[in-house]
């Protein structure tokens, strides 16, 4: 028996099957379950202010499952897993993720089906619940005021000053944002950040030649 033959010999029984009875696979595949429900539920909660798609939730939750069932594979022979790296290696991903906490979820699910597939349910545990609260826990820091935007539409082209002077009354930072003029109309976007926003709208609205005000608020980025 030459080297290559030892090497291979030790390799593969380095790595032979894990023996796994029945009763442990179904144990491990029902605490992914309850982790993949879990994830499924913290998800839903999270995204309540956010973009919310249900597929890719229930994707997370199946993920779980998918991940656990592959560690699982791997460990019974060395030969599914380099196969198992093969397969994988083909599938491509096109789907953007719309939201970076998005991305934690995909990793947070890919995650406790390792744990779980490899047989360490308590690792998946304490993590799962030390992402939770993370989450809620830093979720509830102040954020940045996202400022509001104010479209004026105004008859007069020469109302700009006189708007912008209205808005600096009332408000801390303003900025204008778009001019638009057709003819002798005037159509303006001004971001700014306020705490009275009736009274803006009022006061704006009673100038003259303004034909209509409106305020927006957003759910985007804000800047500092």
């Amino acid at each position: 028996m030459g080297f290559q033959d030892i090497f291979r010999k030790s390799f593969l029984e380095g790595f032979s099957g894990m023996e796994m009875g029945f009763w442990e696979i179904l144990t491990v595949f029902l605490i992914t379950s309850c982790l993949a429900l879990y994830i499924f539920l913290v998800y839903r909660v999270v995204t309540r202010r956010t973009f919310y798609s249900k597929n890719f939730n229930i994707s997370l939750a199946m993920l779980c499952l998918i991940t656990a069932g592959i560690i699982l594979a791997i460990q019974f022979s060395i030969v599914i897993s380099l196969g198992m790296v093969g397969a994988l290696s083909i599938v491509r991903f096109r789907t953007a993720i719309k939201d970076p906490m998005d991305l934690v979820f995909l990793f947070w699910s890919i995650g406790v089906g390792i744990i779980c597939g490899a047989g360490l349910a308590e690792i998946a545990v304490v993590l799962s619940l030390l992402i939770t609260v993370g989450i809620l826990v830093l979720d509830r820091f102040p954020a940045v005021t996202v400022p509001m935007l104010l479209v004026v539409n105004a008859e007069d082209n020469d109302m700009e000053e006189q708007v912008v002077g209205v808005v600096k009354r009332y408000c801390r930072y303003c900025k204008v944002k778009s001019r638009n003029m057709t003819g002798d109309r005037m159509n303006m976007i001004i971001e700014l950040r306020t705490k009275q926003e009736s009274e803006l709208i009022k006061e704006v609205g009673r100038l003259e030649h303004i034909s209509s005000v409106s305020l927006l608020s957003h759910d985007g980025e804000a800047t500092y």
